[in-house]
């Protein structure tokens, strides 16, 4: 069996980033990846200006005098133009630009407003204090995205920030998502002896919806070889990748082999992981296939540890591998040795500081409820065995996947 860094590295090598791109206004440009580095035209600030409200000062006037008579104001687009005249600050508000001259702006709190209209400064300020110099935050000329940068709600304002009204974009990715199985029935239809409900199919579109793919739903398909098959050569033939839900392990259908195999190239793969042992992945005539294990939890598991990633290539965005933690095991875990071992589990941070997490109820692959009171997943490495409570493991907190 393969290990997930095995299976891991197999996929991401054998599949390609993509080359196509549009150009699209920012607007319309939320929820897809950037496709190509996005230079600034401009500095930011474009201009040095006031952080503070306060007053612009010549640290060689206060050298001389902690008093100062008010040459004049400066506002936010209304800077002050006027005659400075030594021995004088300039009243400034935030934002506002520097007169020039200027190396460091006193804050108001810190200056007395005399009867006479002259201000008096309590202490003596640093050089260039609370002034904010043109490209501190951008300079002209640096690149502020890099290609497989995701297009959201801080990425997008920083283009606006710059002048930037259009950006290269790589296409959604096209997903068509099919489930098999006699015994599926779509949620809100009653069940009959031996029926459960089509789960999978509907998470997995759940999760490409956040992952901002085009789902293209072919729905359930009955263990029949010809429906599964012509319905299979249309999906791979409008998607860029196809996803199915049960039909991989050993014991099925075994038409669903051979219909996999007639249009592409598929490796039937069993990993060294729990829950998810049964998983698929290939390329097709028209698209790359991923086939997911029938149990939900399986499938959901597989979908967060390999098809993620597989998105994430196809659709030229930057991966991010889960985050790991150490955690204090607080409870008893059961765990045979041979596969990596996902556990559904929750964790919190002590007393003492230190996190601790324990399993969240039964561990089983068709048990899917445990999800819903989990917020990570608790990784036990393939070669370890039962985990007493008090030792180390590995935790992964869920992200915006299942969080």
């Amino acid at each position: 069996m393969l290990t997930l860094d095995q299976a891991l590295e197999k996929m991401l090598t054998a599949l390609p980033r993509p080359t196509q791109h549009q150009t699209l206004a920012i607007q319309q440009a939320a929820n897809h990846i950037c496709a190509e580095d996005v230079v600034s035209p401009i500095n930011v600030p474009s201009f040095d200006n006031s952080a503070m409200d306060g007053y612009a000062v010549r640290l060689a006037d206060l050298a001389q005098s902690m008093t100062l008579s008010v040459a004049g104001k400066s506002f936010a687009g209304n800077p002050f133009n006027g005659d400075w005249m030594p021995q004088s600050a300039v009243r400034i508000m935030t934002g506002a630009m520097i007169p020039e001259g200027a190396d460091a702006v006193v804050m108001q709190e810190e200056v007395t407003l005399n009867e006479d209209g002259t201000v008096t400064f309590s202490t003596l300020p640093k050089l260039n204090q609370n002034i904010r110099r043109v490209g501190e935050d951008v300079k002209k000329g640096d690149v502020v995205l890099t290609q497989g940068t995701p297009l959201n709600s801080v990425s997008l304002p920083l283009l606006a920030s710059l002048g930037i009204a259009e950006v290269a974009v790589f296409p959604r990715l096209k997903v068509a998502v099919l489930s098999t199985g006699d015994e599926l029935v779509p949620v809100g239809q009653p069940l009959e002896q031996g029926q459960i409900y089509d789960t999978n199919r509907f998470a997995v579109k759940l999760m490409l919806e956040k992952l901002h793919c085009d789902v293209i739903d072919f729905g359930i398909l009955p263990d029949n070889q010809e429906q599964f098959e012509k319905a299979f050569v249309e999906a791979q033939s409008q998607a860029d990748l196809v996803i199915t839900s049960g039909g991989v392990s050993v014991g099925e259908a075994d038409f669903t082999k051979t219909v996999l195999e007639k249009v592409g190239s598929v490796n039937f793969w069993k990993l060294a992981i729990k829950p998810g042992k049964p998983f698929a992945f290939g390329k097709l005539e028209n698209a790359w296939f991923c086939g997911l294990p029938g149990n939900p939890v399986s499938a959901l598991v597989t979908f967060y540890q390999l098809v993620q990633p597989v998105i994430a290539r196809l659709s030229g965005a930057h991966y991010q591998c889960p985050t790991q933690l150490p955690a204090l095991a607080k409870t008893p875990m059961k765990k045979g040795v041979g596969r990596l071992d996902f556990q559904r589990g929750f964790y919190r941070v002590n007393e003492q500081g230190q996190i601790e997490v324990e399993p969240v109820g039964f561990q089983g692959s068709h048990l899917f409820s445990a999800f819903v009171k989990a917020n990570c997943f608790i990784v036990l490495e393939q070669e370890r065995g039962n985990v007493s409570a008090g030792e180390i493991v590995t935790i992964e907190p869920f992200n915006h996947l299942l969080a």
